[in-house]
């Protein structure tokens, strides 16, 4: 979430010039810039299996990479063999999966925090093409009856806690539809925070503030956010 005023950076979208993508034998190579539904599909029509959640997340390899991202049961870095870095310099590094700290939306380089995901390698078991296709077919049937994919959105707004689901726990304390500005938790999904057109960034973090405050005012539950926020809060 790219906070409201000034970036005081530079920012890479790497989207459309590090999209590369193939098969190594048994292996899968994606570049940073591929998204995730890319990825499952090129899997699949391989004749692989276990890639459908990846076509739930609406992103790329490189954000996946970074916050072990996962959906329906299953997590980026479980496929992972190898990944390809960049660091400060602009040299070039293959690392190994044992080399990084991996735990629930977080991935963690023990050797350097200066070193950037350009790709990686990923291992999936094989399978049949068709029925791994059907799966990612029925994946996303799944989401958009369950997602407001209609409506742009952050993703999932609050990791789950453990032992919980935190649309639950939203929904359990009356906050779907609260709206502040042009910013509303969804009716359809209370961990999705969807821009009804004209939100601001400021308009989503109030709701982020508030659902974070009532659910542990009435579940007793601290929510953690799913969201990386960008940029300096409350300069305009």
């Amino acid at each position: 979430l790219f906070r409201d005023g000034v970036i005081k950076g530079t920012i890479i979208l790497i989207h459309k010039g590090i999209n590369n993508i193939n098969r190594e034998k048994n292996l899968f190579y994606a570049d940073a810039g591929v998204t995730c539904s890319k990825l499952a599909k090129y899997i699949a029509k391989n004749g692989f299996q276990s890639s459908a959640f990846l076509a739930g997340i609406p992103g790329t390899v490189g954000g996946a990479l970074a916050m072990n991202a996962g959906c329906y049961g299953s997590e980026t870095w479980e496929f992972v063999t190898k990944v390809l870095v960049v660091d400060s310099h602009g040299n070039q590094i293959i690392r190994s999966k044992k080399e990084f700290d991996i735990g629930y939306r977080s991935a963690r380089n023990l050797i350097s925090k200066n070193e950037y995901f350009l790709g990686a390698w990923f291992k999936f078991p094989l399978g049949e093409k068709i029925q791994a296709q059907e799966e990612i077919k029925d994946l996303l049937i799944q989401r958009k009856n369950t997602q407001p994919l209609e409506w742009p959105t952050a993703g999932s707004t609050f990791r789950n806690p453990a032992n919980y689901h935190a649309a639950k726990l939203i929904e359990e304390c009356g906050l779907k539809g609260y709206t502040v500005g042009g910013a509303q938790i969804s009716k359809k999904h209370a961990n999705f925070i969807i821009n009804l057109g004209n939100a601001t960034s400021k308009d989503i973090e109030e709701i982020i503030e508030f659902t974070k405050k009532e659910v542990l005012r009435l579940k007793n539950i601290s929510l953690q956010t799913e969201i990386q926020f960008i940029g300096l809060k409350n300069v305009i």
